[in-house]
């Protein structure tokens, strides 16, 4: 399934990693979500994924169905619901995520802050900008070096 680079692209970050199992019991539930999900009665064009073991990416391509408010709450529901049973926190916006060598970590705000102002964290660290809102922002500004990242705009007096 194709998906325009105009779809919307929401992204939601565990405070931890999560385990193998957990990963496919977690995408069986978005499949099983993303198949029915529909927008006043329409099929939504839908699918979620899990990247990293970290970020549960939901992508609605408008082309086909507009999602609408309810739409969105069904999704927050089930985000919930999951976030309850496998006890996550999906909805922290000050959880901060970065990767070195290929592997994902997830700090709150303080403890990143801390690795920036001690150089942990550099200007070539990935991090992820979870407020990309289509796919081609997410397929070209999600995962940037800090430099070119929204944390260095409000990090970047530690540098």
């Amino acid at each position: 399934m194709s998906f325009s680079p105009q779809s919307r692209v929401w992204v939601y970050q565990s405070n931890r990693e999560f385990s193998a199992s957990e990963v496919t019991e977690i995408q069986e539930k978005l499949n099983a979500f993303t198949a029915q999900w529909q927008a006043h009665g329409h099929q939504l064009k839908a699918k979620a994924e899990i990247i990293h073991n970290f970020f549960i990416v939901i992508t609605v391509d408008e082309t086909a169905s507009n999602v609408t408010g309810c739409s969105i709450d069904a999704s927050v529901r089930v985000l919930k619901e999951i976030e309850t049973q496998y006890n996550l926190d999906l909805f922290n916006r000050f959880n901060m995520a970065y990767m070195v060598d290929n592997k994902v970590f997830s700090l709150n705000k303080e403890d990143f802050e801390t690795l920036v102002s001690i150089k942990k964290i550099t200007p070539d660290t990935i991090v992820f900008n979870n407020m990309v809102q289509t796919l081609e922002e997410f397929e070209t500004k999600w995962q940037v070096p800090f430099a070119q990242s929204w944390h260095n705009t409000v990090f970047s007096h530690l540098f």
